[in-house]
């Protein structure tokens, strides 16, 4: 995302378009907003905003053409366009009136599927990217990587008066996902917590968003490190949150699979990148890196008796009148003793 001063500068040398574009739709919201409150704040009118996929050229010329009472540009935002959908004179009748805006700046925002790590943009896509391009100014929204999320919200916590260590905010990012709106609420919230001092890590797990797949793959590290009291601990923790057995075990299952994923890549020379491209994981590979971190610790023979411990755990939990909770700990007992680290 271009830098506010970027923006700034681009409107102080009366840019007529703006189009952002991304498979996240969070990012092209919020790029949309951000743009849009800087143009309304050199107008003295309200935005007019036409909404849709594909909101009719009548309605775009009409906004756009209608002269301002206070001599500034109006401000049109079409914030959920869809290029394919329009037909190819509608089309061509949209570029042809953004290249002959006088008195509106236009905002547009996009959002494409992805097709092998790439944006899956149509004819119609491409050429209104390419007129927003000639004429004003288009971008490719790319998802922060994971370091850059860490990176926002450390700066977000600092600007609060907080710190946040990157190890608090590591486990913020594994417990709640990449979604930087979520993230930021969250530092927020921490940053309350803390009486804006510093926030920890044990901050994070105890009052942060409550994620199964965070919980479990802390208490896989806990089997890991041999660590069989504390697991127990920590199932103990999300049965009394109602946590399903079934559920925590499903979690678990698709942990260790992604474990003996990574390690049997490694074996054949290939990174935790490559595996999350070949297997055709959604979103970034940050969780399968966390994945190749633990493996490295296991053989594949360990890992291979983790799964059979968990596959009898999975039958024995749909199939025998026995409590979870004494199931679950047995098996994580069982896991500690096949796995727990070379």
């Amino acid at each position: 995302m271009a830098t506010e001063a970027k923006l700034r500068q681009l409107a102080e040398k009366g840019c007529p378009v703006y189009y952002f574009y991304s498979s996240e739709r969070y990012l092209v919201r919020q790029a949309v907003a951000q743009v849009t409150r800087l143009l309304a704040a050199d107008s003295e009118e309200e935005t007019t905003v036409l909404d849709g996929g594909t909101p009719e050229i009548e309605q775009l010329i009409m906004a756009a053409g209608t002269i301002s009472f206070f001599g500034t540009r109006r401000v049109v935002v079409m914030p959920e366009v869809e290029p394919g959908s329009y037909s190819d004179k509608d089309l061509e009748e949209l570029c042809s009136t953004l290249a002959s805006l006088e008195n509106a700046v236009v905002v547009l925002g996009s959002v494409f599927e992805l097709e092998r790590n790439k944006l899956k943009l149509g004819k119609r896509a491409q050429k209104l990217v390419n007129q927003c391009k000639s004429i004003g100014y288009a971008e490719e929204l790319a998802k922060p990587r994971p370091f850059e999320l860490k990176t926002m919200m450390m700066d977000r916590a600092k600007e609060q008066g907080a710190a946040l260590p990157e190890s608090a905010a590591a486990a913020l990012l594994e417990r709640c996902g990449e979604d930087p709106f979520l993230l930021e609420n969250e530092v927020d919230k921490l940053c309350a917590l803390a009486g804006y001092q510093t926030v920890t890590p044990a901050m994070v797990a105890e009052m942060g968003t409550v994620s199964l797949e965070a919980d479990v793959f802390e208490m896989i590290r806990m089997i890991t490190a041999k660590n069989a009291t504390g697991a127990c601990k920590k199932l103990q923790t999300l049965l009394r949150l109602q946590q399903e057995p079934i559920a925590i075990t499903a979690a678990m299952i698709g942990s260790y699979v992604d474990l003996y994923r990574v390690k049997l890549g490694a074996a054949k020379r290939k990174t935790y990148s490559t595996v999350h491209k070949d297997f055709g994981y959604k979103g970034s590979d940050y969780r399968l890196k966390r994945s190749a971190e633990t493996a490295s610790h296991y053989t594949l023979g360990q890992l291979e008796g983790c799964l059979q411990v968990l596959l009898e755990l999975d039958l024995s939990l749909k199939s025998q009148p026995v409590d979870g909770q004494v199931l679950l700990e047995t098996a994580l007992c069982r896991l500690a003793i096949a796995g727990g680290g070379r």
